[in-house]
């Protein structure tokens, strides 16, 4: 298993806990956190970009996959609002990998993993085409005016989905 962390900043040495922002989450320990390959493509975005991302897993309907999905060869779609489009174009990404050794799963269908010891990452890939690396990892990319109604959708789907900065989305009209 491979895990990553995502930035936009390029010179990390190494990753030290620090306790969650969100909300949603009880835990306060200081942690620091890691995302899968499989779920690496939801996090392929510009950092404070909204979107909705979501993927097969093994309870995936056919008749999700029908309404959700464009093509058959597809399994993973990350859609983001128009204004973002220039913005993912002109960003580049680094990819920290760590060795898996301390992390642990904190959220099986958003693939998060975490850890309360610090890391030295063992590995640093940039990513200077976002669009080209989620085409490249087989990810369709949907441009559209507004997340809301398709987050709605999704939450209602066996995907496993990841709905990410929803605050910095455009409002519901």
């Amino acid at each position: 298993m491979r895990l990553f962390h995502i930035s936009e900043e390029d010179s990390i040495s190494i990753f030290m806990p620090r306790i969650p922002k969100r909300k949603d989450l009880k835990n306060r320990t200081p942690l620091v956190w890691a995302i899968n390959e499989e779920c690496l493509p939801n996090y392929l975005t510009p950092r404070n970009c909204p979107r909705v991302t979501y993927h097969c897993n093994e309870k995936t309907t056919l008749e999700d996959k029908k309404n959700f999905l464009s093509s058959d060869t597809i399994t993973h779609v990350v859609a983001i609002e128009h204004k973002w489009f220039e913005r993912m174009g002109n960003t580049n990404l680094f990819l920290y990998e760590f060795d898996p050794t301390d992390f642990y799963q904190q959220d099986r269908g958003a693939g998060y993993f975490v850890t309360e010891k610090p890391q030295t990452p063992i590995n640093k890939i940039v990513i200077d085409d976002l669009f080209a690396e989620l085409i490249k990892r087989n990810v369709e990319v949907r441009i559209i005016d507004n997340l809301w109604n398709l987050c709605e959708k999704i939450r209602k789907t066996s995907f496993d989905w990841s709905m990410c900065r929803m605050d910095f989305a455009e409002k519901k009209r």
